[in-house]
């Protein structure tokens, strides 16, 4: 059966809370991939692109046939920031007090409440944010070339090939138009 998708692929960004370097660890970043992973697998969306930075994360992503994106946005953020805050809580870890908020609702917060989410109504700007997360670890001095920076779908749209750094698999990132190779490495 054939999914039929009725929404726009949308630029979504969460950030850490108050900008603070949450994802420096690598094993955060991991989290993160095995949380993109786990959605995709259980087909809530299809995920185009992304970059994973020390305090923020982008992606360009697109909800399967009945999913909410407020839904998958919320379970996401959710799963990652408890993965992260067992791992420190277990590892007794002091920047765990750095999260500590003790709301209302919650006693940590690992993102800023009120992620971007954003729609990309044409091929233009879709190709636009693409370029733009993927020189996201470039601008920030941490590689040369997008497609050196591990926690990134760059080097997939650069060569083809799997990221063995993150073992993703080339059915993860999903190239939705056959000329897009072309459009991105001119």
């Amino acid at each position: 059966m054939v999914d039929i998708i009725t929404e726009y692929p949308q630029f979504f960004t969460a950030t850490n809370l108050e900008w603070k370097m949450l994802l420096q660890p690598d094993k955060y970043k991991n989290a993160i991939v095995e949380s993109m992973r786990f959605i995709v697998d259980d087909k809530r969306v299809i995920i185009y692109g992304f970059v994973i930075m020390a305090n923020h994360i982008h992606t360009i992503w697109q909800m399967k046939a009945g999913k909410q994106r407020e839904d998958v946005q919320r379970d996401f953020l959710k799963h990652t920031a408890q993965e992260i805050k067992s791992d420190m809580v277990r590892n007794r870890m002091p920047e765990i007090n750095e999260y500590l908020v003790n709301t209302k609702d919650r006693k940590y917060q690992m993102w800023e409440r009120n992620a971007l989410s954003v729609d990309l109504w044409s091929e233009k700007v879709l190709i636009q944010k693409l370029k733009y997360i993927h020189e996201n670890p470039v601008r920030a001095g941490l590689c040369k070339y997008p497609e050196e920076y591990k926690y990134s779908s760059a080097l997939f749209y650069k060569t083809g090939i799997d990221n063995p750094s993150t073992k993703l698999r080339r059915d993860f990132l999903r190239i939705f138009v056959i000329n897009l190779f072309r459009l991105l490495v001119r």
